[in-house]
């Protein structure tokens, strides 16, 4: 970003002190600009036409200089019950958490104070992403959820190298952060300026999304409008957990995502009927999903937590089918403290799609130690995409981790942040993948425990996990009926 739009961008965020005394939170806040925000950029790039002349920005002024509060609100309900599927989206179910008239009318008459013409469209989706990253950043907020560091997506998104031909998804969507980070590298490392606007729209047909939390849907949304995306008929609301997910998302032929952490919601496994494998655990399920979704030949990146490498049980069976269908060549162990969770341990999986019928596809896996000796990452040591620049050296120029490929990859030992393990050493280890060899000498090392809520929910889904596991064997055993494995123990 410019310096420009980093003065917009901070004056915006700096509109959040006009709804404290309102009670707003910054998740809120963000919500909230979303709804005016899309308005006013309808008007600035004439495309008001999609949206009902009663329901236009000029309108929202109008209602702003009027003390008209409930005008407002009654605008938002309409607008959520449009006719046109973007508008439909972006307003639905929405409501205002503004309290009064004067607040309404010094965020409408801010917003229009701003110099939108010395931003240009590109600049604006940045602007639109660095207010999401600034939101996720505060703890409060609880938005951490649903955005990842953005230099994490770009090392992944460089090291898969999405291409022109590629179906790419995201079944766990959040804020749109993959799919706008694998168009950008796109439009940088191809010469779009030379395809007519037909075959761009159609490539924009190719990014596929699905988020559960309609917030954050609605984020993405607009995220994804201001990056250029005129139709996103392909970021659905829903849950990939279900068969909406099996029939909405297509197969692809490269999927990147960071699945939401934790059990499903009410300890219940997921409703898909082209699962082998139940589990409450939603990392697992996810995985599942995405080597399921893949193209022969399709490649993925995805963040999961360190207990998706060694939980028993389902887990085991999970990584065992993964290996035999994929080739896992590479796992990236990420520094702590990069997310909203603070002490979770987390990873990246790359993996290529052999077949669906494929048995030991995986025969030597490469792990990146990014976590031990690493500095603690937060407010005062930001994350930035230096950190993942070794990485990406190691991992090499071949996106889908081809043996003549991983044949060049140097082993750098037991001192060294990179080494290979065959499948042989990873089945002795009982297929756990969490493998680690250096000793963190770093600051802190060792002292620092994870967050109370942290612990328990990691202890609750090992609980889940261990119970869910115990009543399939009852119903293996005729003991208990299959409907009752999903419910929730008191």
């Amino acid at each position: 970003m410019n310096q420009v739009t980093q003065d917009i961008g901070q004056k915006l965020w700096n509109l959040c002190n006009l709804l404290r005394d309102d009670g707003v939170t910054y998740h809120q806040y963000v919500t909230e600009l979303t709804y005016l925000l899309f308005l006013k950029m309808a008007k600035e790039t004439g495309q008001e036409e999609k949206i009902t002349a009663k329901y236009r920005w000029d309108v929202v002024e109008k209602k702003a200089r009027d003390a008209d509060l409930d005008g407002y609100k009654e605008m938002l309900l309409n607008l959520g019950r449009t006719t046109n599927v973007l508008v439909k989206q972006i307003f639905a179910n929405a409501t205002t958490a503004i309290r009064k008239p004067k607040t309404l009318s010094e965020l409408v008459n801010a917003i229009d104070e701003l110099n939108w013409y010395s931003v240009d469209r590109e600049q604006m989706g940045d602007l639109y992403e660095d207010l999401l990253e600034r939101n996720a950043s505060e703890k409060k907020s609880g938005a951490g959820q649903y955005f990842t560091p953005r230099p994490l997506i770009d090392a992944m998104v460089a090291v898969m190298q999405p291409g022109l031909d590629d179906v790419i998804q995201d079944p766990a969507a959040g804020t749109a952060g993959f799919l706008i980070s694998a168009w950008q590298y796109i439009s940088k490392h191809h010469d779009l300026d030379s395809l007519k606007v037909e075959k761009i729209q159609k490539l924009r047909r190719n990014f596929h999304g699905m988020e559960l939390v309609q917030d954050a849907h609605r984020l993405a949304l607009m995220n994804l409008m201001l990056h250029g995306f005129e139709h996103v008929d392909g970021m659905h609301l829903g849950d990939t957990l279900t068969d909406e997910g099996a029939k909405l998302l297509p197969s692809a032929n490269l999927i990147l995502t960071n699945p939401p952490f934790g059990t499903k919601k009410g300890g219940g496994v997921p409703s898909r009927s082209d699962f082998v494998f139940l589990t409450s655990n939603k990392q697992l399920a996810f995985v599942e999903h995405i080597y399921k979704n893949l193209k022969p030949g399709g490649r993925a990146a995805v963040v999961v937590p360190d207990n998706v490498l060694f939980e028993g049980n389902t887990g085991v069976d999970i990584r065992r089918d993964l290996m035999n269908k994929c080739h896992l060549h590479t796992i990236l162990r990420l520094p702590t403290g990069i997310f909203y969770a603070q002490g979770v341990n987390t990873n990246v999986l790359f993996f290529t799609k052999v077949s669906e019928s494929a048995v030991d596809s995986t025969k030597e896996v490469w792990v990146y130690d990014l976590r031990a000796n690493m500095p603690a990452f937060g407010k005062r040591t930001p994350l930035t995409r230096e950190h993942f620049k070794e990485f990406e050296r190691a991992f090499g120029k071949d996106q889908c981790g081809e043996p003549k490929s991983l044949a060049k990859r140097k082993d750098e030992g037991e001192q060294g942040r990179f080494r290979k393990f065959t499948r042989e050493e990873i089945a002795r280890r009982g297929d756990s993948l969490d493998i680690a060899w250096l000793r963190d000498e770093s600051e802190g090392s060792g002292e620092e425990l994870p967050e109370p809520a942290v612990l328990a929910r990691e202890a609750m889904a090992e609980l889940e996990g261990a119970i869910g596991d115990l009543r399939r064997i009852l119903v293996q055993l005729g003991e208990e009926e299959a409907s009752e494995v999903g419910e929730v123990v008191a």
